[in-house]
């Protein structure tokens, strides 16, 4: 049975089990990760297990000191420094060359490495505590909707790991904007999140959102981030994205609001839906969009074992980018136009 683990004496237990080599559930402002230490291939391994997550899907690296990036990287370029600068600690990963600190198994088999310093203070206790740095994905089996509390990543790993460390409801709620830099002045978003290209162009001349943000990889494909390439974040519902206005989206679903069908919806959208509708987000809050609330719908739509859920699509600029992108993958890229 996993443990529950609740205070301050509790971090140093489970820096204990990662000291160990064994996979711990770590709290932090993004979702729950599955924390082990990013140095040690078998603890390594072990997250891919608990995960049923695939060797190529390369992991990040969470620090809790600046110090601690040097060695992970082979060079911090200035306009990477700009960025840890603005956004650290917080929900912004950095890829960079990696040394050969980084063991291949938590670089995907990649020469690079994504590194994050978490603003969670239960994660950066745990990271000192443990004395290295943490390898950490999203605490959830592979292909399922990241956890965003400790229930769900209870839900998830019971079995499979120790324990989870407490540390409330996850305020970004969607996993970190994953960034590389492709030259001094150009910073390529490989995964979106809180930190948007909005705000990253205040920092760099360039900002080149990956064609991978909003279309489907092929399966050779290499990737740089997580979540780029497989089907991620799905209820076991099927899931539709709908893209439309309110009453374009409202005329498609009233036909198709039956036993098993459910629509994830926007605040202003549920009372026309009715019993049939789980709400998510206000269509016009981009910046702050509710993202938190994403994956725990998600979860509510399995837990009333939804057959089918159509989803109401966001916008795509501010943090409404990370939620789309999280959706069109949870779709499989079933998007419908109304």
């Amino acid at each position: 049975m996993i443990t529950k683990l609740l205070d301050a004496q509790d971090v140093a237990e489970a820096a204990a089990w990662i000291q160990r080599g064994e996979p711990v559930g770590m709290p932090t402002e993004t979702v729950y990760g599955l924390a082990c230490d990013a140095l040690n291939p078998d603890a390594v391994r072990r997250v891919f297990a608990a995960k049923g997550r695939p060797a190529d899907n390369p992991l990040i690296v969470h620090i809790a000191d600046f110090a601690d990036w040097a060695p992970l990287v082979k060079e911090i370029p200035p306009l990477a420094q700009k960025l840890a600068e603005q956004f650290w600690p917080g929900p912004l990963t950095i890829i960079l060359p990696r040394t050969e600190q980084i063991p291949a198994v938590t670089a995907g088999g990649l020469d690079t490495v994504g590194v994050r310093f978490p603003a969670h203070p239960v994660a950066q206790a745990l990271i000192q505590a443990s004395g290295v740095p943490l390898a950490a994905p999203s605490g959830n089996r592979s292909g399922s909707p990241s956890p965003t509390t400790s229930a769900h990543m209870m839900q998830d790993m019971d079995g499979r790991i120790p324990a989870v460390l407490e540390g409330g409801s996850c305020l970004c709620g969607v996993e970190s904007t994953v960034v590389a830099l492709d030259d001094a002045q150009t910073i390529r978003v490989l995964r979106p999140g809180f930190v948007t290209p909005e705000q990253l162009g205040r920092i760099a001349e360039n900002v080149i959102v990956d064609d991978a943000v909003l279309t489907k990889l092929s399966t050779n494909a290499i990737v740089r981030s997580p979540g780029m390439k497989y089907k991620h974040y799905a209820p076991n519902a099927q899931v539709t994205l709908v893209q439309g206005d309110q009453d374009a989206f409202l005329q498609y679903m009233q036909p198709r609001l039956a036993a098993g069908v459910c629509a994830l919806v926007f605040d202003a959208d549920a009372a026309a839906c009715k019993a049939r509708g789980i709400p998510y987000h206000t269509y016009g809050d981009t910046d702050e969009a509710r993202a938190a609330a994403f994956f725990a719908a998600l979860r509510e739509a399995d837990a009333a074992h939804i057959t089918h859920l159509y989803v109401r699509a966001p916008r795509t600029d501010g943090v409404g980018l990370a939620v789309y992108n999280r959706l069109i993958r949870a779709a499989g890229y079933d998007v419908v136009q109304v």
